[in-house]
């Protein structure tokens, strides 16, 4: 599948060139405008069968700089945006040799928000977002289900990043927090594992899961 397209400062915002701000913690944060990402940027706002204005908020993923996930996670909860940024644990060495656990974000330069189209001018004017991801002219929103699962499931599993995968063997998870998803089933040295992929933003998590709370996905 092809990435999707994605909503820029330039569509319905003017822009107001580049410009360079730091963050709480000294990290660079910069404004993009008239960025073309690796997909067709969208002329403008036009008018949606699925967004409609007074509709409900919903899910959309914001494409950020590079290492400023966390910044802008923080900048959208400033901004009354509701906010989700999956983090998972990973042991980093530094270069005097030590090592130490540190929190890094489960799909890298991704944030999630909850939004309305309202909202789309805070959103894409937020120090260190690119973009939002979408199809043609409008910015696609998630399955909600997707993203409240991953919610509530990130706190009872241990996840890490995985290779986004195409073709595999489907399952389904019939039990707990993550019921209703389906993955690919994997093998990772003596456990199981289900590989879940958000295919708007072609990204892939695995999580750990036992054999009887999965079921094969049949056609």
């Amino acid at each position: 599948m092809d990435r999707a397209g994605s909503l820029n400062e330039s569509d319905g915002v003017k822009s107001q060139g580049n410009t360079l701000q730091l963050s709480e913690e000294g990290e660079a944060l910069s404004t993009v405008g008239n960025t073309m990402l690796a997909a067709p940027v969208c002329a403008g706002i036009a008018g949606s069968a699925d967004l409609k204005p007074g509709s409900l908020p919903r899910w959309f993923a914001v494409y950020t700089t590079p290492r400023h996930e966390k910044a802008v996670a923080r900048q959208f909860r400033a901004r009354h945006l509701e906010t989700f940024l999956p983090l998972y644990r990973a042991l980093h060495r530094w270069k005097n040799g030590c090592r130490v656990n540190v929190e890094q974000p489960l799909f890298p330069n991704y944030v999630f928000v909850l939004a309305e189209r309202s909202d789309y001018v805070r959103v894409l004017q937020t120090p260190g977002v690119l973009s939002l991801v979408g199809s043609g002219r409008e910015p696609s929103p998630l399955a909600t289900h997707e993203i409240e699962s991953l919610r509530a499931g990130l706190p009872t599993r241990y996840f890490e990043p995985h290779p986004y995968l195409v073709v595999g063997k489907k399952v389904r998870i019939h039990s707990g927090a993550l019921a209703g998803l389906a993955g690919v089933l994997v093998r990772k040295k003596n456990s199981l594992r289900v590989v879940l992929s958000l295919d708007l933003i072609m990204q892939s998590v695995s999580v750990e899961i036992g054999i009887g709370e999965i079921e094969p996905v049949t056609m």
